[in-house]
C-alpha cells in the first residue's frame, strides 16, 4: 500500500473535491495550495505536476483494496457469503469515494491526457487476481459455473452503480426521490439487493 503523510492526504483530499466539482482542468494548482492551506512549492514538492497529484490520488483511494480483498478470500464463509461480501465492498468503496470514481471514469475514458497509470493498473492486477482465486474456490467447490468470466464481475457492479449515479436526475425523477438520503437509501437497499441477485444469478452453478 502507497504511504501518504498527513499533509500529503489534506491536499489529496482537498484535490479530490476540486477535480470533481470544477473538472481536471477547471480546478488549478493554485486554488488547490489555498483551500489545502498550504503554498504552490510544497504541493510541487510532493507530485510534482497536477498530472502527478490526480496519479496520486488514484493511488491513493486505490492501493488499500489488496487488503480487503485478501480478507475475504481467507475468510472461512461458503462462496457466496464471499460474493455478498465482495459486492458489499465495491459498493460501499464506490459510494464512499463518489468524487473519485467520477473522476477516474471521465479521465480514463476521455484520454485527454496522458496519465502514467502503471502502478495503477500494477495494484489493479494484484486485486483482480485475489478476486479471481475467490471465484475459484466457488468454482472448485462446485457451486459457481466454471464458464463465467471473472474479470467481467467488478465491471457489472461498477458499472451498474456508475450509471445510476450519472443518471441521478431520471431516477430522483420517477421515484420521487427529493432529498440526498432518500436517494442514498435506494442505493444502499434496492440498488444493492438488485446487483447482489444479478451477480449471484451469473455465478450459480444450475447443473
Amino acid at each position: 500500500m502507497t504511504e501518504f503523510n498527513e499533509k500529503q492526504i489534506e491536499i489529496l483530499q482537498v484535490a479530490e473535491k476540486l477535480f470533481a466539482d470544477e473538472g481536471f482542468d477547471g480546478a488549478s494548482i493554485r486554488t488547490i495550495a489555498k483551500d489545502a492551506g498550504v503554498n504552490i512549492a510544497m504541493i510541487s514538492y510532493y507530485f510534482g505536476s497536477k498530472e502527478k497529484l490526480l496519479e496520486a490520488l488514484i493511488m491513493y483511494r486505490t492501493s488499500d483494496m489488496k487488503m480487503q480483498l485478501e480478507s475475504i478470500l481467507g475468510d472461512d464463509l461458503p462462496p457466496f457469503d464471499k460474493i455478498d461480501r465482495l459486492v458489499d465492498l465495491y459498493i460501499n468503496r464506490i459510494n464512499r469515494h463518489k468524487c473519485m470514481y467520477q473522476i477516474m471514469h471521465f479521465e480514463l475514458s476521455t484520454k485527454k491526457r496522458i496519465l502514467s497509470m502503471e502502478s495503477f493498473m500494477n495494484v489493479k492486477k494484484e486485486n483482480t487476481a485475489i478476486f479471481r482465486k475467490i471465484i475459484q474456490e466457488g468454482q472448485d467447490a462446485g457451486v459457481f459455473r466454471t464458464d463465467i468470466i471473472a474479470d467481467l464481475i467488478p465491471a457489472t457492479v461498477m458499472g451498474t452503480l456508475v450509471h445510476i449515479r450519472n443518471n441521478r436526475a431520471y431516477f430522483e425523477q420517477i421515484y420521487g426521490f427529493d432529498t440526498e438520503e432518500k436517494f442514498e437509501a435506494y442505493m444502499n437497499t434496492e440498488v444493492t439487493k438488485h446487483i447482489k441477485q444479478t451477480i449471484k444469478a451469473l455465478l450459480a452453478n444450475e447443473n
